[in-house]
């Protein structure tokens, strides 16, 4: 049975506010149970687990907050975002909610690097991980293809690419990426659009994609991390994405010990709003495991 989700302004409504160093951070919370932090990509927020959101809220306590830079949270003009804050970010947000039991993690995208980062921290100490999954991200720089919009946001014109991106270049940029039989709808797209808009979003663009170069600096040693953890690891795949689909599963299993892998045929970068009942299968299968 197809999942309902949660209309955009319903999902906003729902939203509540703390402050970090000094900004204020969209987050959401809902369910009982073990924690698990859902952490979103580039260019989106949040709302993206909308489909998985109440199936997965009958089972753990649910956490996600729309990043620094995105979404509805704060988007500081001229800030140097890095990926290391905004895993400083979750921290904050879990001692924030008082939560201090391991914690799982489900990620996409800019997300997954968010979620690497956390698993060396758990490597070293200073973070405690219960389990990882992640969907289609850049988990190795050398496998990440991305496309063209993000290679001129992070050239020298990127300020004005930035500037001059709007609903039409998000959409076209979509149809690239989403699979051919599962492509966004034209609701959703206003909706992503709505919340990479709001509050000037396109003007921090060019400073957000930096990520890809920070994810180059931190390559080895978050690979190390995975390859040494006992953190449960899974990833769920759209095969087709061009960006990180078959071809990082296929570098993921040369690198990963005893790799716990799923690949969605036919699906792209964004398996959770193409194939929410799959993800949710494939998402439960894999806790049920460790039980």
């Amino acid at each position: 049975m197809p999942l309902a989700g949660i209309a955009l302004g319903a999902w906003r409504a729902r939203g509540h506010d703390f402050v970090f160093r000094g900004q204020t951070i969209r987050y959401w919370t809902a369910g009982e149970g073990a924690p698990l932090l859902l952490i979103h990509g580039f260019p989106t927020a949040s709302w993206d687990w909308h489909y998985l959101w109440a199936p997965l809220a009958q089972r753990y306590q649910l956490i996600a907050c729309d990043l620094l830079g995105f979404g509805d949270s704060a988007k500081p003009r001229g800030h140097d975002y890095r990926l290391l804050e905004q895993a400083d970010l979750q921290q904050a947000l879990l001692a924030h909610l008082g939560i201090d039991a391991a914690v799982h993690v489900l990620a996409h995208d800019y997300g997954d690097s968010v979620a690497q980062e956390l698993l060396a921290r758990h490597e070293d100490g200073r973070f405690r991980m219960a389990s990882c999954v992640f969907l289609n991200g850049g988990l190795f720089p050398e496998t990440h293809h991305p496309v063209l919009a993000q290679k001129l946001l992070l050239s020298p014109l990127g300020a004005l690419f930035g500037r001059l991106f709007g609903r039409a270049k998000l959409e076209a940029n979509f149809a690239k990426v989403f699979g051919p039989a599962t492509q966004a709808s034209a609701a959703e797209l206003d909706d992503f659009w709505t919340l990479i808009a709001h509050n000037d979003g396109p003007a921090v663009m060019h400073r957000l994609i930096r990520y890809m170069p920070e994810r180059r600096q931190q390559r080895d040693r978050w690979v190390a991390a995975m390859q040494a953890t006992r953190v449960p690891l899974r990833v769920i795949d759209g095969a087709i994405d061009p960006i990180s689909g078959a071809h990082m599963v296929a570098r993921y299993r040369e690198l990963i010990p005893q790799p716990d892998t799923v690949l969605l045929e036919g699906i792209g970068h964004y398996p959770q709003v193409e194939a929410p009942e799959a993800v949710l299968e494939h998402y439960l299968a894999f806790r049920e495991r460790l039980e």
